[in-house]
C-alpha cells in the first residue's frame, strides 16, 4: 500500500480538517495558534471496536516505564519499587480526562507493572476501563500448559479482575537460536493446547478480545491472518508497530523489519482494528535532528515535535488505540492534549512526514527502542544507554564531523568521548561485548546488537587513537 492509497484511509474527517486549517491562516499564509484552537481545547477522540461496540479512547496507556521512587523508572534505578502514589494520579488523571485503555504485561517492569497497574485501576469503577494485557510466555519454563495457565490466572490476581478486556499473544514471530519463527509460535501456543484454552475462555467471559502483538517474521502474521480468513482462528485485534518512519522504511531500519503499510493495509482490509506501539520509534521521533526540528516548527511554532507522530499514528481508518509508554506527568498532560480531540494528518501533511522520514533513514543510528528485553547482559554491558547516548549524538548533530585537525572537530571529538564515559560507565561499555549473541534473541526490533556495539566500539576507538 503506497502512500496516495493511505490518504484515501484518512477518510473525510482530515478533509474537514483541511477546510479549517485554511480558514485560520493570517494574512502571511502560516497556520496561527493552531495548538491553542484544536488541540487539547475539547473532549478526548474515541474510535469503536466493531467487534464489541466498545467505545475506546484514542490514546492508550502503555504500563511498561512506570516511575519509581528514586525517581525515573526501573532503567535509572533497577532495585527501585514502583512509585504507586504517583501511578495513581497519573491514572487518575488519565480517566478524569478521558482515556481508558490501560495496556501492561506480566513481563513489565520486571513483573511488577501489572500489580501496579492493577491497585490503580481497582480505585475506579470496573466498567470506566479496558484492561489489556498479555500471555508473555517467553521463557521455556513457561511453555508447558499448567505455566502458561497460571500466568494468566496470576494476571487476573494482579489486575484485581475477573476478565480480561483485551488479551493478547504477546510478540509473535521472534525466534530463538534453537527455534526458528514457526516453532516457537507452537511451541509458546499450539503444542501445548493454550491458544484452544484461551479461546475457550473467551467464550466463558473472562477475555472479551483476543490478539496478538507482532514483532518479526511476516510469515508468522500472514499465516494468523490466513487462520482468521479461514475460520480457525478469529483475532479480535492486532497490535502492531507503526509511526511515520516504519511505513516505508521499517525494512531500512533493520532488513528484518516488516514496513507498517503492509501490516496496516492487511488488517485494515480485513476489518481487524489496530493498536499501534512504537508511535515515537522508541522516543526517537520526539528527538529529531535541530534541523528537521526546525522545518516542523516553521509549520506550526508551538507544537511538540512528538504531537506530529502522534497525529500520524492516530489518524488512519480502524486504528483503535495508540499506545504511549508514558513515566513523567507532563508527557502524560501533552498526550492527552494532542488527543482531545485528535487533529488528523492531512495529505499534504503527509506529503511532509514522508520527506521527513527519508532525512530519518539516511541517520546512521542504531534502531534500538529502549526495550531492555535485551537487559541484563550477563557481561555487565547497559546496552540500551551504550544506544540511546550514540543515536542521541547523531540525531542531536553532535558527532564530529569534517577535517579531523580543524578546531571543531576536536571540540566535538572530546566532547562526544567525555559524554560517553559519564553516560556509560567504563565497565559498562561496548569494548567488553565478547560477542556471546545471548542478547539478540531477546530483541523485538531484531537488532544484531553485538555486531552494532562492536561497530560503535570502533568508532570510540578510531576516535581515541586521534
Amino acid at each position: 500500500m503506497d502512500r496516495r492509497d493511505f490518504i484515501k484511509h484518512i477518510g473525510g474527517a482530515a478533509v474537514a480538517t483541511s477546510v479549517v486549517l485554511s480558514a485560520c491562516k493570517s494574512s502571511n499564509d502560516k497556520p496561527k495558534a493552531l495548538e491553542g484552537i484544536l488541540d487539547g481545547q475539547g473532549e478526548m477522540t474515541y474510535r469503536t471496536n466493531p467487534n464489541t461496540g466498545d467505545k475506546v479512547s484514542i490514546l492508550g496507556y502503555g504500563m511498561m516505564r512506570l516511575p519509581v521512587e528514586e525517581g525515573g523508572t526501573l532503567r535509572d534505578h533497577p532495585n527501585s519499587p514502583i512509585d504507586q502514589e504517583l501511578v495513581n494520579q497519573e491514572i487518575d488523571y488519565a480517566l478524569e480526562h478521558g482515556m481508558n485503555y490501560f495496556d501492561t504485561s506480566p513481563v513489565y517492569c520486571k513483573g511488577m507493572s501489572e500489580r501496579a497497574t492493577g491497585i490503580a485501576l481497582a480505585r475506579h469503577p470496573r466498567n470506566s476501563y479496558y484492561i489489556a494485557t498479555k500471555l508473555s510466555n517467553f521463557s521455556p519454563s513457561t511453555w508447558s500448559t499448567e505455566a502458561s495457565k497460571a500466568m494468566f490466572e496470576n494476571s487476573l490476581k494482579e489486575l484485581q479482575t475477573d476478565y480480561i478486556d483485551y488479551l493478547l499473544l504477546h510478540s509473535v514471530g521472534g525466534e530463538s537460536k534453537e527455534l526458528n519463527s514457526t516453532e516457537m509460535f507452537n511451541a509458546r501456543y499450539m503444542d501445548n493446547g493454550i491458544l484452544d484454552w484461551l479461546v475457550e475462555q473467551k467464550a466463558a467471559g473472562r477475555i472479551r478480545n483476543l490478539g496478538f502483538s507482532f514483532h518479526g517474521d511476516p510469515k508468522i502474521f500472514d499465516m494468523l491472518l490466513q487462520w482468521h480468513d479461514e475460520g480457525r482462528y478469529h483475532w479480535d485485534f492486532v497490535q502492531i508497530q507503526m509511526n511515520y518512519v516504519d511505513w516505508n522504511y521499517a525494512h531500512v531500519i533493520e532488513p528484518e523489519n516488516v514496513n507498517a503499510s503492509y501490516l496496516y493495509e492487511e488488517l485494515h482490509r480485513r476489518g481487524i482494528p489496530g493498536v499501534i506501539m512504537e508511535p515515537l520509534l522508541g522516543g526517537r521521533l520526539a528527538s529529531l535532528p535541530d534541523y528537521i526540528v526546525k522545518q516542523m516548527q516553521e509549520r506550526e511554532p508551538e507544537t511538540p515535535v512528538a504531537r506530529w507522530a502522534f497525529r500520524y499514528a492516530g489518524t488512519p481508518e480502524g486504528i483503535l488505540t495508540v499506545l504511549s509508554g508514558m513515566t513523567y506527568m507532563e508527557h502524560l498532560v501533552q498526550n492527552v492534549a494532542t488527543y482531545s480531540p485528535l487533529r488528523p494528518i492531512t495529505p499534504e501533511e503527509d506529503e511532509f512526514l514522508m520527506k521527513v522520514a527519508e532525512e530519518f533513514v539516511e541517520l546512521k543510528t542504531v534502531p534500538c527502542t529502549s526495550c531492555n528485553y535485551c537487559m541484563p547482559c550477563h557481561y555487565g554491558l547497559n546496552i540500551p544507554v551504550i544506544f540511546s547516548y550514540y543515536n542521541a549524538c547523531i540525531t542531536e548533530g553532535k558527532m564530529p564531523a569534517g577535517n579531523t585537525e580543524a578546531r571543531e572537530y576536536q571540540e566535538a571529538r572530546k566532547r562526544f568521548l567525555i559524554g560517553y564515559d559519564r553516560n556509560v560507565p567504563s565497565l559498562r561499555q561496548a569494548s567488553h561485548c565478547i560477542g556471546c549473541n545471548q542478547c539478540v534473541e531477546h530483541c523485538p526490533q531484531k537488532i544484531n546488537i553485538p555486531e552494532e556495539l562492536h561497530r560503535i566500539d570502533d568508532y570510540v576507538e578510531q576516535l581515541k587513537r586521534q
